[in-house]
């Protein structure tokens, strides 16, 4: 299983940590919170681009690139797996 870590900050604002179930869930969160902090309209309900986010994010960073970050990471998280079957036990009669 995988979960997705969101960090976006600048030093005029608190940083904004999430986490997210999917990448796209990851990378919509990052594109409205880009979008938020310039000002931006939110872009319409679709498919989020990864490509086009990075290069809305890397933009919104150029603007003072010494005080703004972010970061989008994965994380596998481990899943025990239940015991489903069991070896046969012969009883001795």
């Amino acid at each position: 299983m995988s979960a997705y870590t969101l960090l976006v900050g600048d030093a005029d604002e608190p940083a904004t940590v999430s986490v997210h179930s999917t990448a796209d869930d990851a990378w919509r969160a990052l594109d409205r919170e880009v979008r938020r902090r310039c000002g931006m309209r939110p872009r319409p309900r679709r498919r989020t681009d990864a490509d086009a986010t990075t290069r809305l994010a890397n933009a919104w960073r150029a603007g003072d690139p010494d005080t703004r970050y972010w970061n989008v990471t994965v994380h596998r998280l481990p899943i025990p797996l239940p015991v489903i079957a069991r070896e046969a036990v012969v009883s001795g009669r």
